[in-house]
């Protein structure tokens, strides 16, 4: 039971950032949407987009942060070199373009909301995850 406490304190965490963020800002924690805020932020001063970059800052310097309170940093291991990692993050974006959100958004925020359009998001990246898997694993 204790190995699973990091994951549900992880888990809380996360819930209760999004929800925060709706709460106080009306924004929906859908990272790809907040990134691109604070992007067009950036080239239009007059607009807020202060909360959304507050909360991204927090999300990239949380893992470091605890990782100094709790006297470790995990290991990693990459498998895949850089032209791979390069793709990934490409299909990734353009994923994320083509279905109007990331897994943040439509899969954190959207289904706690009932979203159907979320429910169909998550479905189609369960369902093509899965299928990666499958073919990984064929053609290893």
């Amino acid at each position: 039971m204790d190995a699973y406490l990091p994951a549900l304190g992880g888990g809380l965490l996360i819930g209760l950032s999004a929800a925060t963020l709706l709460l106080l800002n009306g924004r929906i924690a859908g990272i790809s949407g907040l990134v691109s805020g604070v992007v067009s932020g950036l080239r239009r001063p007059g607009e807020r987009w202060f909360a959304d970059a507050a909360f991204l800052i927090g999300l990239v310097l949380g893992p470091p942060v605890f990782a100094i309170l709790a006297g470790h940093w995990p290991a990693m291991r990459i498998g895949a070199g850089l032209p791979v990692l390069a793709l990934a993050g490409l299909l990734v974006g353009f994923g994320t373009r083509l279905g109007s959100g990331c897994t943040s958004g439509h899969g954190v925020c959207g289904l706690a909301r009932f979203s159907p359009r979320s429910i169909v998001a998550v479905l189609v990246f369960l369902a093509t995850g899965m299928l990666t898997v499958a073919l990984m694993r064929v053609a290893s």
